[in-house]
């Protein structure tokens, strides 16, 4: 046991990230991307019924809460594009006190307006047991210890977009894998411990979502995969080497986080056409004759999608429809309206003790069955529908975690 606890001492100096307990929620839609957790959330709260404690946001931001141990870490931006002010948080996961409140040195200006308002800080952190990592565009990568000190700051391309910058980072052992195809074209890899650079892949192109592992087949490497306009790539997580592409036929850039099981891939998105696909990963070269198993007709552009059972869930964007996917064969199993309508949905659904909880841009959120049959079983809202939700809830001990622009919720049956 004592030579065990050394190891982790040591792993951790280095920098390397140990896995997450079951209970963390340590990146964007929680462990391994997917949305989901075991626990016991309401079917209704508001204002005033079901609110464990909220707290008061310095700044906007599109950006998610995570959850390690009992420290919540959050973004939040303040100013304009020419006085651009970036907080990185942590708060109390029991009572929502905020534990330290960093800023961040920006390199200015950014993007003078940001398209649908969602502000400089829409990258979700990702952090271990020690450390916490954010990514704020063509100001960089941050790395902040638990205590609030910053260790590094490391920049991945200068380039900016109308759409700002969203793509959250994911961990890998030593490693911060970053998405910044919008600053450089680059899917880049930094040491944990130093920020120095290890690897970059170049051709990353209208790809918005963080990086997906997939691990090894029997003998191959753990790859990491981008979900791109017309085409998917995986690159070897260790080295960064190109393994695969292949062609989609989803025309727009890619949003949504996808979803990995049992060595498939499957990526929703796009706005027109080809809404999503499934591929089996452990390919090389060109796989889209030999590895591509199915394509949807339709999909979601923003919100990403959740599984459970053999099913896959999401949202439309803009009509408030929720869909189900057998994800064997690709056949919806039902295309169905939320009700209460959520209005334009921005953030990704979470699942939790067999339902799934969708969140709407104002604050309405809908929550349905997540078997094959489509039955509502609550609703919700907060703000009175009015206040600006854009980021994805979190999952931490039996409560849900949801920001706006104006506070953090932590909600939870009382």
């Amino acid at each position: 046991m004592h030579s065990h606890a050394c190891s982790l001492v040591v792993l951790a100096v280095l920098g390397w990230s140990f896995p997450a307990p079951a209970a963390d929620w340590p990146q964007f839609h929680g462990p391994e991307g997917k949305g989901a957790a075991e626990a016991d959330l309401p079917l209704s709260w508001s204002d005033t019924e079901n609110i464990v404690w909220k707290t008061p946001l310095p700044g906007e931001g599109a950006s998610s809460p995570i959850v390690v141990g009992n420290k919540i870490f959050l973004t939040a931006g303040v100013g304009t594009a020419s006085d651009l002010v970036r907080h990185v948080m942590c708060l109390d996961a029991t009572t929502g006190k905020v534990l330290w409140d960093k800023t961040v040195e920006s390199e200015l200006p950014e993007q003078p307006t940001i398209r649908e308002n969602h502000g400089y800080t829409s990258a979700t952190p990702v952090a271990n047991g020690t450390h916490v990592f954010v990514f704020f565009g063509k100001s960089g990568v941050f790395c902040f210890d638990h205590a609030g000190k910053q260790m590094w700051n490391t920049k991945v391309g200068s380039r900016l977009n109308n759409w700002g910058s969203a793509a959250s980072p994911t961990l890998y052992k030593n490693l911060v894998l970053v998405n910044a195809s919008v600053e450089s074209e680059s899917l880049v890899a930094l040491d944990q411990a130093t920020g120095a650079k290890v690897w970059e892949a170049r051709g990353i192109k209208e790809c918005w979502h963080a990086p997906v592992l997939a691990p090894a087949s029997s003998g191959g490497s753990t790859e990491v995969v981008t979900a791109q306009a017309r085409e998917i790539h995986s690159f070897d997580a260790d080295s960064g080497k190109p393994l695969w592409q292949c062609s989609t036929g989803i025309l727009w850039y890619m949003c949504p986080q996808p979803l990995l099981h049992e060595a498939v891939l499957y990526a929703v998105g796009g706005r027109s056409g080809v809404g999503g696909v499934a591929v089996r990963t452990g390919g090389s070269g060109n796989v889209t004759d030999t590895h591509k198993i199915w394509t949807l007709d339709k999909g979601t552009n923003v919100p990403s999608p959740v599984m459970h059972q053999g099913h896959l869930h999401f949202a439309h964007e803009n009509n408030g429809t929720a869909c189900c996917v057998d994800m064997k064969t690709g056949e919806f199993v039902y295309s169905e309206p939320l009700t209460p309508n959520p209005g334009q949905i921005y953030a990704s659904p979470v699942l939790a003790g067999g339902k799934v909880y969708y969140l709407g841009r104002g604050g309405q959120a809908v929550i349905i069955a997540a078997g094959p049959k489509f039955e509502v079983l609550g609703s919700a809202k907060l703000e009175g529908g009015r206040g600006v939700f854009n980021a994805s809830p979190a999952i931490h001990n039996n409560r849900l975690l949801v920001r706006s622009n104006k506070f953090l919720y932590c909600i939870g049956n009382k």
